[in-house]
Formats: structure tokens, C-alpha cells, sequence
């Protein structure tokens, strides 16, 4: 078996093999350094492919329709905020039946230009059940505005 000292380790070469046995003489043999070399390149392959992969193309469009359809979202939603909160402070409480305006009465939900005419027309009232009575109102009408209304 021949031997050699190449970069101060002494080296025996195996007959017919591309394998290297080496006595440290103070550097790593050079088998050993080379299979470092290709494990860590090895380890970081992986790490490569994901990073790559997450920079495609197609997860960028990805990701940019998912934030135009999150951003779409959140405008439809602050809208209907935006709403909520005009008409909350619109009403300054129930109103009253006996003393509305048919134009106050249409600000109530459901309440059409004709209904709100009928409720003008068929005064006074003594309970807000009367709409109900009089058949002004059906009762599933009644129960959207139940909390909305009341008789002074």
C-alpha cells in the first residue's frame, strides 16, 4: 500500500480504490474534508428548493389575489360599518306613532311610502300592538319594528 504525506497528513492509498486512509498530522485527511463539503451542500439543497419554490411565480400572483380579495373584503365590511354607524346615530330613539312624520315612518325597516301613509291615516293609537289590531302591520312587519316604536 503506497503512502504519502499530502497537506501534512500521511496518506495510504488502497490498491484499486479511490478510498484514502489518513493519520492527522495536523490538517483534516482530505476524504473527510471533501465529505463535509458535500454534506453541507447536501443539507442546504433542501433549504434551496423551499426558498425558490416559496419566490415562484405563480405563489406571487397567488398571494397577490389573495390580498386584493382580503383588501376587497375589508372595503365591503368597513361600508357596511360605515352605515351601521350613520344610521345609529340618526335615530335618536323609538319613534313615536302618534307623532312621526310619514318620511320619519320610513326610516324604520320595511316600512314602504304606502304603509307609512296607512299608519298616518289610521291615528291615534293606544299601544304599538295596534298596528297588529288594525291590520296595518302583519306580525312578522310588527316584530321588525316592535323595538323601534312606541305611543306617547
Amino acid at each position: 500500500m503506497p503512502l504519502a504525506v499530502w497537506r501534512g497528513t500521511l496518506v495510504a492509498f488502497g490498491r484499486g480504490t479511490k478510498f484514502c486512509y489518513g493519520l492527522d498530522l495536523g490538517h483534516p485527511p482530505l476524504h473527510l474534508t471533501l465529505m463535509v463539503k458535500v454534506v453541507s451542500l447536501a443539507a442546504c439543497v433542501p433549504f434551496l428548493a423551499l426558498f425558490l419554490a416559496g419566490c415562484s411565480p405563480n405563489n406571487t400572483d397567488s398571494l397577490q389575489r389573495r390580498t386584493a380579495d382580503a383588501t376587497a373584503a375589508a372595503k365591503r365590511d368597513a361600508g357596511a360599518i360605515a352605515r351601521g354607524v350613520a344610521e345609529g346615530l340618526a335615530r335618536k330613539g323609538p319613534l313615536d306613532i302618534n307623532a312621526a312624520s310619514a318620511t320619519q315612518l320610513q326610516t324604520l325597516p320595511g316600512v314602504t311610502p304606502e304603509l307609512a301613509g296607512k299608519i298616518v291615516e289610521h291615528r291615534p293609537y293606544t299601544s304599538t300592538r295596534d298596528l297588529v289590531r288594525r291590520r296595518i302591520l302583519s306580525s312578522a312587519e310588527f316584530d321588525r319594528v316592535k323595538g323601534r316604536i312606541v305611543v306617547k
